[in-house]
């Protein structure tokens, strides 16, 4: 199978390496520029697997406006905030018979790949599965290979051949696909945990496994849960887990799983860019509206994520206070 995945970052480049690792053939589109020179320089992108046996695997990378290929399959891993302009610049090199998949964070990128792609070429699902993207052109795979599970489905929720097609490739990579006839519910099941895991541990800047170690950790997880299958429940969306499972999965993710991983909004944070936090806690809030239900606890969240953006963006913003300014405060 020809793939093309369009957002090299540290989900792309997972999805890139193991699929082309399977016998298929991988090209990557990316508009971050030291990240594609990276590549470019080095011949390849360096892939570590839990920090160890670090090692070059030859790919083939272009930025959007250069890339004229014509894909089986496209694989979407950018942010939610970057998807239109990606897509923009690369559409050039759509056609209406191939297929898309995508398993990004959040809510809203559906939407915008239907502009482009046939309703029934869209498949679009959740992945379990953590990485981390150490800098240009170097990505670290987090957990032995085969960890992690994901879920996908038809946007029009009709399984044909090349479905079973793509399903056999993931499976190939021991990603674990479980292919589901239902769209919605299996994009909300990972935004109700993202919501809990990514912006708790961002905002105290832990681990997945420090967040579950608090004795309070359920508690914590139950409101936001509960919250948000009211939500979902108010805009009849039949959620793949129950109450109580989506709650034992955040607890088997963050407990074994993968306890020593900082989540992707974390990721973000931390290196000032912004986070998805308003296609995710944001998106359930929006979501809630509509049927005049007040996400009250997950606005709240959504509120503390944007300050803390907005705190660190201030201090990165004023001079270092000098010697003389510090004693004249003293």
């Amino acid at each position: 199978m020809k793939v093309t995945v369009l957002g090299a970052g540290a989900m792309g480049l997972r999805y890139g390496v193991l699929l082309q690792a399977a016998g298929n053939q991988v090209e990557f589109v990316d508009t971050w520029q030291p990240n594609v020179e990276a590549m470019r320089q080095q011949g390849g992108v360096y892939v570590s697997r839990d920090h160890q046996n670090r090692h070059l695997v030859p790919v083939k990378v272009s930025y959007p406006e250069d890339y004229h290929g014509n894909p089986d399959l496209w694989v979407v891993f950018t942010k939610q905030m970057q998807l239109a302009d990606f897509l923009k610049h690369t559409a050039h090199a759509f056609n209406d018979q191939q297929y898309v998949l995508t398993c990004m964070n959040g809510m809203g990128h559906v939407e915008k790949l239907l502009q482009y792609f046939k309703p029934d070429k869209l498949l679009a699902g959740t992945a379990l599965v953590a990485t981390v993207l150490n800098g240009p052109g170097d990505v670290d795979f987090i957990g032995q290979r085969g960890a992690g599970t994901m879920n996908l489905a038809n946007y029009t929720e009709t399984p044909d051949a090349m479905t079973h097609q793509v399903v056999a490739e993931l499976e190939k990579c021991q990603f674990h696909p479980n292919l589901t006839t239902n769209f919605k519910g299996t994009l909300l099941a990972k935004v109700v945990f993202n919501s809990v895991v990514n912006t708790l541990c961002t905002l105290f800047e832990i681990t997945m496994g420090e967040f579950a170690d608090y004795a309070g950790a359920d508690d914590l997880s139950k409101q936001l849960i509960n919250e948000a299958y009211d939500v979902c429940e108010r805009d009849g969306v039949t959620m793949l887990n129950t109450r109580a499972e989506e709650l034992a999965s955040v607890n088997y993710v963050s407990q074994v799983a993968n306890p020593l991983h900082y989540p992707s909004m974390y990721q973000d944070m931390s290196h000032d860019r912004p986070t998805e936090v308003d296609y995710i806690n944001g998106y359930l809030v929006r979501l809630g509206q509509k049927y005049h239900y007040q996400a009250k606890t997950h606005a709240f969240l959504t509120h503390l994520v944007h300050l803390a953006e907005h705190t660190r963006q201030t201090a990165a913003a004023q001079p270092a206070a000098t010697d003389a300014s510090v004693k004249a405060t003293a």
